[in-house]
């Protein structure tokens, strides 16, 4: 999971190189600043929006404007990620943690961009990094169980996912994340108790509908994972796709397997 480099979009004006302001060049006009600022707007609203080609190119207005800023880079690289042009994205993180060195975001969305390309271990560096500088990111112990689990460390994504979950408990894709990895590790009590747990919690989550639809079929619950499944594709109808569960949301295998026996009965 990627996160906007928010903070340093507060004021652009806090964000000015120290040599550029101890040379007074180039310093941004309060309209410059101004006008950014609603540039930052219309990126985040395109991104919303889906619309991540317009929105590359908002951020790259503000690179041209602001190139001094961390957060244009780190949320332009954002951008290019959401449309897989990862090695292109890596490079804005770069240039953004060059900038802002102690700034976590970068380094947590680079390991995203890392994860992109199966380079877990990579990966799994900036994302210890993220938590040498903000121990309690639950974001970074919830990426370090996406990586560990593209490396099939099921037992350390579970352990991961469960310190994200412990510091935030509103947390649903971890929680979801964990019981997803307790299915891979043959718990499927554990898991099935903490999906329904979730589900119950949030009724309108689909990526828990989905699994409850698979591990229930397994058990034999017919008529309760049908109704899981009704709402799943209601809700977001790339439940349907197994390409999707595995290569973009990266479910378990085990629950992959699980979910295709039951589209191939339903079917």
């Amino acid at each position: 999971m990627i996160r906007f480099f928010i903070t340093l979009l507060i004021c652009l004006s806090l964000f000015i190189s120290p040599v550029i302001a101890e040379e007074n060049i180039n310093i941004p006009t309060e309209a410059q600043l101004q006008a950014g600022e609603e540039i930052a707007r219309q990126a985040i609203e395109a991104t919303e929006k889906g619309d991540f080609i317009q929105a590359e190119k908002f951020w790259t207005e503000l690179i041209n404007e602001f190139p001094s800023n961390p957060a244009v880079w780190s949320n332009r690289g954002n951008a290019r990620v959401s449309q897989n042009k990862i090695a292109e994205a890596i490079g804005d993180y770069n240039e953004s943690i060059k900038l802002a060195p102690d700034a976590p975001d970068p380094y947590l969305n680079r390991g995203v961009a890392y994860e992109g390309l199966g380079k877990y271990q990579d990966a799994i560096a900036d994302y210890q990094k993220v938590l040498e500088l903000d121990p309690e990111d639950a974001m970074a112990y919830n990426n370090l169980g996406n990586a560990n689990a593209g490396l099939e460390n099921w037992d350390e994504a579970v352990k991961y996912y469960h310190k994200a979950t412990e510091l935030a408990p509103n947390f649903a894709f971890a929680s979801a994340n964990e019981s997803l990895a307790l299915y891979q590790l043959g718990k499927k009590q554990e898991a099935l108790t903490k999906m329904r747990n979730i589900v119950r919690k949030y009724p309108m989550f689909p990526d828990m509908r989905a699994a409850l639809t698979a591990v229930l079929w397994e058990e034999g619950k017919q008529g309760e994972a049908e109704s899981n499944w009704v709402a799943t594709v209601g809700m977001d109808s790339r439940y349907k796709n197994v390409e999707w569960l595995k290569e973009v949301r990266r479910w378990p295998p085990k629950m992959i397997v699980a979910l295709e026996n039951f589209l191939t009965l339903d079917n």
